[in-house]
């Protein structure tokens, strides 16, 4: 008898490839947001190859056909031309199937420095709903060339960089070991049988055979490790480099036959993690994620904060964060605002209309959109008020709100930080406040 799994990829499990880049300027130094790219390379031998090249008469939404698909990035600047892929991504009638695959963990691309040919990367991802099957995508979104990488692991995290041996499944693309992925764009692996458990630490390892440029998301809050040569398989990097950011690595998906779906959580730097201990997971996605498993519910929770970050980015970033995440049902939208009216980037009118701009996004693709409002932060000022009057009004278009702003604030000040809340740079939450922000998530706005 087939497993979940294996009827899920009777026939072929394809190498699903999306256009990863999204268009329009960014609101902060490197925030995650850039032009289109177009690829193309090939690669040598037997390995799989995603590229940019349109893949026009393939029929369906114009992406390709068996093997590999390839999206045309000229077509569509944002990416939404193949955003409903056959791969169970951001598609309601998808969501109905049995063995949807659905998000456990991801981070947000952005473009940063650093070299990783002939190294290997082990990183740990703590994942929010369990599965019994796994799968990761890659990302080269930011990169100048293409990525070249080769033997993908997955295994269960014991302590630092060690793993259980026993746990170890090597991951493939299109059936082949290694991938090239051209700027621009991102692979997702075929899936494997493979234990996750809820709220708990996968090392996902690849050996770099080249890159051009790098993909990461910088404020990772997580020991992350590299070592010379081809050392995937090794229980342990012994003297190895650490890094505090992920690497081409994005997501983790898994198969889990009671999944309800997964809530992206989009913001800057107070959804990222910012002031949490690094290693503690106590981002306040992950403390959602603790109390919908301790609720005895199976969402997945996907954190698309990104350190100072702004509105026009979040929605410039949408389509690939939010609408292309698997079996994505709810985002929560939050902090973003904030940067936006501290520096003077935006107004809140100009802030408010592209929420209402993500909203019937959401909507059209039939996902819930939660609207949080604003934490205080007196230089945001009146502009936050104004825009957390907005999130409360019955017309403003959210499906639910998230009272972030009366969970944090002083109650005898209420433009100012709960002291036992504040972190002590009057914007930030400490990690008290992290907590009092997913407690303050209502669990029956998921249905």
């Amino acid at each position: 008898m087939r497993t979940p799994f294996e009827r899920l990829s009777a026939g072929a499990l394809v190498l699903i490839v999306l256009s990863a880049a999204c268009s329009g300027e960014s609101d902060a130094p490197n925030p995650g947001a850039g032009g289109t790219f177009s690829g193309g390379s090939s690669s040598a031998g037997g390995s799989s190859s995603a590229t940019g090249t349109s893949s026009s008469g393939s029929g369906g939404n114009g992406c390709g056909s068996a093997g590999t698909t390839a999206c045309d990035t000229d077509a569509d600047a944002d990416g939404t031309k193949c955003s409903d892929a056959t791969d169970g991504m951001s598609n309601p009638s998808d969501r109905a199937a049995p063995n949807v695959w659905t998000g456990t963990w991801a981070s947000s691309p952005q473009g940063c420095g650093g070299g990783f040919g002939q190294r290997t990367l082990r990183q740990i991802v703590h994942t929010s709903i369990g599965g019994t099957a796994a799968r990761v995508r890659i990302s080269n979104t930011f990169s100048g060339g293409p990525l070249h990488i080769s033997n993908v692991h997955l295994a269960q995290r014991t302590t630092g960089s060690s793993i259980d041996p026993a746990t170890d499944k090597a991951l493939t693309f299109n059936g082949q070991p290694d991938v090239t992925i051209a700027a621009g764009m991102f692979a997702v692996s075929d899936g494997a049988d493979f234990a996750v458990k809820p709220l708990a630490d996968v090392a996902v390892s690849f050996y770099v055979i080249s890159n051009s440029g790098t993909t990461c998301h910088q404020s990772g809050f997580q020991t992350n490790y590299s070592a010379a040569g081809n050392v995937v398989a090794s229980a342990t990097f012994a003297g190895a480099e650490t890094h505090g950011s992920y690497y081409f690595l994005s997501n983790l998906d898994v198969l889990n036959p009671n999944a309800e779906g997964a809530v992206v959580t989009l913001g800057a730097s107070i959804t990222d993690g910012y002031v949490q201990p690094t290693d503690s997971n106590r981002r306040w996605p992950n403390d959602l994620a603790v109390r919908i498993v301790n609720a005895n519910r199976a969402i997945g929770v996907l954190n698309q904060g990104i350190s100072g970050d702004g509105v026009q980015n979040a929605v410039n970033r949408f389509d690939r964060d939010v609408l292309s995440q698997p079996n994505v049902k709810w985002v929560i939208f939050s902090d973003n605002v904030i940067n936006d009216l501290g520096a003077g980037r935006a107004t809140a009118q100009a802030d408010i209309d592209r929420i209402k701009t993500m909203i019937t996004r959401a909507h059209d693709k039939g996902v819930k959109f939660l609207c949080s409002t604003l934490t205080p932060f007196l230089p945001s000022e009146p502009g936050r008020s104004m825009v957390n009057a907005f999130i409360r009004t019955a017309d403003s278009g959210c499906d639910g709100i998230v009272d972030q702003d009366t969970a944090t604030h002083d109650p005898a000040a209420p433009m100012r930080w709960n002291p036992a809340f504040n972190s002590g740079d009057d914007l930030h939450p400490n990690v008290a406040g992290l907590q009092a922000i997913a407690d303050c998530v209502d669990l029956a706005l998921f249905k």
